[in-house]
């Protein structure tokens, strides 16, 4: 199918879509980029006017202005795309860091109808009190302010009708159009676009279930269920289903309020350890963490506790890969750089074309550049930055989750800092990663992984017998098919070529003399002959063997 056929479908409604689409990107002036992406052909005339090159900052800046008028799936891409750093230059991420999907309220009556279809009786059953006025009204839905029949505040977020099936639209062109860069674009050359778009999809397919939310918010209120530190919103599950989510409403200041911290009485520096201690023990302990760590999704309670919102973006990292990064970390701390590329090659972030030299090199000077310096100066979000300038340059691609990983310590460092510029991460770090360290060498850690291993292990051996049978069969039916990619393919055909024509050259001597040898010993004396034809054999063999030792001396010198 052709460019043309995937941007000009049948379906009018996607028509009308892709027609707007192409009209914002040319209202933005973002030609260039949409040439860059191979969709020029969206464009038709647009393409050639009114184009015109932009500076970066400026790009970034219509780029997020374009997305913000495209509607909801489009500010969620511009989101996600915010967390990417691995993807983007940084004033992309800056830029696209400031979209907020606030937009004005829908009509009370649509909001009431999709609670009464979605939750099976009338509002006035359902609640002793409704609030008309939302609390905030986001892209995909709005929150009002209700009091159960109990008498209990509760925030009750909605969605907003009929987003469900023009998201699924727009998701359909996500797909097409990122299949089309991924095929024609050499700027997505090196990235798995469709891989990407589909990611986006799930992600975004999950958050219109608020179901998914309320079971993340209780997972993660059961976490720190005993904590000092944290107070997580209940979820009432009578009153929640796919579109309707009921938490208990927690009233407190808002984290990045100094003003009213500072009145309250409220100690900052002991506020911003807390926070980095919440932080830090989902991430190394539990593995599951906030990922949409944006001040207004976290308050303070008049005693110091946290109250953390907003439970649709979540990160998960199971045992596996959070003892890789524990393994990459300690390799940074000795400068281990073979421990921290092999745990970048385990955590899937290293792919077959990595020029590992040059990644080794751009690795020891990070390693240099921080090395002996004190532990206040620190900054974890520099060290970030850092980084993701070397996977841009070697165009790494960071799976879904370490990327939120990323974002989510980057944003929290930030928000600890603006409580408490005096705030640095590592002391508060270190303790929780010593006591990682050390439960590595207690029983109750490796006891049950020795138990999967042997497990594996029967079950290897058990089915090593049919799979050789599976092997051989298809050896010996011609059915087994090899692909093999070889980096330094151009050099390695270039030396075989030499060996090769060595050894014709060595062989053919080799012949000769043996053929000379032969005559000689048919047309001379015996002993003569049987002389001759010795020192011949041994001069071609002689030969034959400088030329394998010339071919593999060259070899060694490339």
């Amino acid at each position: 199918m052709s460019v043309r056929q995937l941007l000009f479908p049948t379906d009018p409604r996607m028509r009308r879509r892709l027609r707007q689409i192409a009209a914002v990107i040319s209202h933005h002036g973002l030609g260039l980029l949409a040439e860059q992406l191979g969709l020029s052909p969206l464009l038709g005339r647009r393409s050639t006017t009114r184009q015109r090159p932009l500076d970066v900052p400026t790009t970034a800046k219509h780029l997020r202005q374009a997305l913000e008028e495209l509607g909801p799936t489009f500010i969620k891409l511009g989101q996600l795309l915010s967390t990417r750093e691995d993807l983007l230059p940084t004033p992309y991420i800056t830029e696209l860091a400031l979209l907020r999907d606030r937009l004005p309220p829908i009509p009370t009556d649509q909001i009431v109808a999709t609670i009464e279809l979605s939750l099976g009786r009338p509002l006035t059953q359902l609640f002793a009190h409704f609030d008309p006025t939302p609390l905030a009204s986001a892209s995909l839905g709005q929150v009002h302010a209700a009091r159960l029949p109990s008498q209990l505040p509760v925030a009750v977020k909605v969605q907003k009708p009929g987003i469900r099936e023009q998201i699924e639209e727009d998701l359909k062109l996500l797909t097409t159009l990122a299949r089309i860069a991924q095929r024609y674009a050499p700027l997505a050359a090196a990235y798995d676009l469709p891989a990407l778009a589909e990611e986006f999809a799930r992600a975004i397919r999950m958050e219109l279930d608020y179901r998914h939310e309320g079971k993340n918010t209780e997972t993660f209120g059961n976490f720190f269920r005993h904590s000092p530190d944290l107070v997580v919103p209940t979820v009432y599950w009578d009153y929640t289903t796919e579109q309707v989510l009921t938490l208990e409403r927690i009233h407190g200041i808002p984290i990045d309020d100094i003003a009213a911290l500072d009145t309250a009485g409220i100690d900052r520096h002991a506020l911003a350890q807390r926070a980095a201690r919440i932080v830090l023990t989902a991430i190394l302990q539990h593995g599951f963490f906030h990922a949409d760590p944006h001040p207004g999704n976290f308050a303070v309670l008049k005693d110091g506790r946290i109250v953390a919102y907003d439970f649709g973006l979540v990160g998960h990292l199971t045992p596996e890969m959070r003892d890789t990064l524990l393994d990459g970390l300690v390799g940074a701390v000795r400068g281990d750089l073979d421990l921290v590329i092999d745990a970048l090659q385990r955590l899937g972030i290293l792919h077959h074309s990595v020029d590992r030299g040059a990644l080794r090199r751009d690795l020891a000077y990070l390693l240099d550049r921080y090395a002996g310096l004190p532990i206040g100066s620190y900054q974890i979000q520099h060290i970030i930055a850092d980084a993701f300038t070397i996977m841009r340059r070697h165009h790494l691609v960071l799976p879904s989750e370490l990327a939120l990983l990323l974002k989510t310590i980057a944003t929290h460092e930030a928000v600890a800092r603006h409580i408490d510029p005096s705030f640095t991460p590592l002391p508060v770090a270190e303790p929780i990663v010593r006591q990682l360290l050390v439960e590595r060498y207690r029983p109750e850690y490796w006891l049950p992984r020795i138990g999967t291993m042997v497990n594996d292990t029967i079950r290897l051996m058990r089915d090593f017998p049919r799979r050789l049978d599976r092997l051989l069969w298809q050896f010996e039916h011609a059915d087994l098919e090899v692909t093999m990619h070889i980096a330094e393919y151009p050099r390695l055909v270039h030396d075989l070529r030499i060996m090769i024509n060595r050894l014709i050259v060595a062989l053919l001597i080799t012949a000769g003399t043996v053929a000379f040898g032969l005559l000689v010993a048919a047309t001379r004396p015996a002993w003569l002959s049987q002389a001759l034809t010795w020192i011949l054999i041994t001069l071609g063999l002689f030969l034959l063997i400088a030329a394998l030792a010339l071919t593999h001396e060259r070899r060694h010198r490339r």
